[in-house]
């Protein structure tokens, strides 16, 4: 068995992946040729060849442009749609989403829009294959805490299927305490917490996202190696991490996925799991980051069933769930042999 088979059987959940980053080049020109919209690309090849980045900020350029041709629910349920069938053929049983309304009511786009689109692709891919979705609304960094605020207000009416918030864009200069009236109200709301932390930013967002935020899950948090006593904190709380490896190769958040931190991370005792963050941007869905990290990094195949029951144990699930999941997990590697 290929570990690409290997991987597709093993029961997973993707919770580091934004949808707006799974807009696909063919989609892309689809929903613009439908609204009636111009992009900037001659073709889906001019398209991909402008997908390599130098950081974090020349990736958002293109990803904000990107999104402009979601306009009406049918686009989002269009792109949910899309994400979660391949999500399903990577074994992905549960995945929870990432979206940034502030991208989309800033030009207009309301969240009945959004939400509508968006809950309706969850419940259809329900019925259709079984696999669930949450959704977790994320603030944009480098706009204010006031406008964080301002938007968790206007999305106070349409929160069914919103489990969470979370923080992402542009890290650098973007710290955490900005957002602590935000997230205070979000907890006040009943929503988890989660915050992109430690990618490009210093190991101390990391921890401010923990002590100001209450971040339950850190986002990425790779830059927390550098920190030994954030290292132990992490360890000993089991806070969970979530890695993106191809992510943070195509944001040169590491030069090469054969200088990842990944195996270091997992050595250390982290509670590490690994997902695809924006797959049609960075070259490979979850399923691609598992088989890359096995062949590139040389985690065996007990690795990635670790990395695999590590996704699920950091995801929102009931405990329930997570148990069923687990042993499905552990079933299905043991009927594929040999792991090593």
């Amino acid at each position: 068995m290929t570990v690409g088979e290997f991987v597709r059987k093993l029961p997973k959940c993707e919770l580091h992946v934004h949808i707006e980053g799974t807009l696909e080049p063919e989609l892309m020109f689809a929903l613009a040729e439908r609204n009636r919209l111009s992009v900037p690309f001659e073709s889906v090849e001019a398209v991909r060849s402008a997908y390599r980045f130098g950081d974090l900020q020349s990736f958002l350029d293109i990803y904000h442009q990107g999104s402009g041709v979601l306009q009406t629910p049918d686009d989002f349920y269009d792109l949910v749609s899309a994400y979660l069938d391949r999500a399903v053929a990577d074994g992905v049983r549960h995945a929870e989403i990432f979206f940034d309304p502030q991208t989309h009511t800033s030009r207009g786009v309301g969240f009945e829009v959004f939400m509508e689109g968006m809950r309706a692709a969850a419940a259809d891919a329900k019925r259709r294959s079984g696999v669930t979705a949450d959704l977790i609304m994320c603030f944009l960094r480098h706009l204010s805490g006031e406008e964080a605020l301002a938007t968790l207000t206007e999305a106070e009416p349409h929160l069914e299927g919103v489990i969470g918030v979370g923080l992402d864009s542009s890290e650098v200069g973007n710290p955490p305490e900005r957002f602590e009236a935000a997230y205070a109200r979000a907890r006040e709301l009943g929503l988890h917490t989660v915050a992109h932390a430690g990618e490009e930013g210093p190991p101390e967002y990391v921890r401010a996202a923990l002590d100001v935020l209450g971040a339950e899950r850190i986002e990425h948090g790779v830059r927390s190696l550098e920190d030994e006593s954030l290292v132990s904190r992490l360890v000993a709380e089991q806070v969970p991490l979530t890695v993106c490896p191809l992510s943070n190769v195509a944001l040169r958040v590491v030069d090469s996925l054969e200088e990842h931190p990944l195996p270091a991370m997992m050595a250390r005792g982290l509670l590490v799991s690994i997902h695809s963050d924006d797959p049609a941007y960075f070259g490979g869905y979850v399923g691609e980051n598992y088989r890359q990290v096995h062949e590139i990094l040389g985690i065996d195949r007990s690795g990635l069933v670790d990395l695999a029951r590590n996704s699920i144990v950091s995801s929102f699930l009931d405990e329930s769930r997570k148990s069923e999941l687990i042993e499905e997990l552990y079933g299905s590697a043991g009927d594929q042999g040999e792991l090593a």
